[in-house]
């Protein structure tokens, strides 16, 4: 049962962020502002990502103000942090606040399509907007 339990403890351990959405040392390494491009694209042409270590995951959007308590309660449910700001600053439309939703994870093609589509959702049932998104790792 020890070692059970001590081979629980150290995936639990592996599985933990050792970065935050707040480290100052963090830099863009991947960009996907396109909707057209797959993120498997968006992947392979990162030059500075390195797959083997966590990354900020940072969905741009916008909502409506009435909106957003709504959205950030939905988001906190998985993890993500919801923050004004991003690329919906200079691209939103009228009515709508410039957010950026953020979550610690490891990169992979899947899961930020998977999350893309989510982020896509989530607007469209909010009224918003989606900008594509992009990801941070230390420098």
């Amino acid at each position: 049962m020890r070692g059970i339990r001590a081979r629980w403890s150290a995936r639990r351990a592996r599985n933990r962020p050792v970065i935050s959405v707040d480290d100052a040392g963090l830099r863009v390494v991947v960009t996907a502002y396109d909707e057209t491009e797959a993120a498997s694209a968006a992947l392979a042409r990162a030059e500075h990502w390195q797959p083997e270590l966590p990354a900020v995951l940072r969905h741009h959007l916008a909502l409506p103000e009435r909106s957003i308590e709504p959205a950030r309660e939905i988001l906190a449910a998985d993890g993500w942090r919801l923050r004004p700001g991003g690329r919906g600053a200079e691209h939103a439309g009228a009515g709508l606040s410039a957010l950026v939703a953020l979550r610690v994870q490891r990169l992979d093609a899947l899961r930020c399509s998977q999350e893309g589509s989510r982020m896509a959702g989530l607007a469209q049932r909010h009224d918003g907007q989606v900008f594509g998104w992009d990801a941070l790792q230390p420098t």
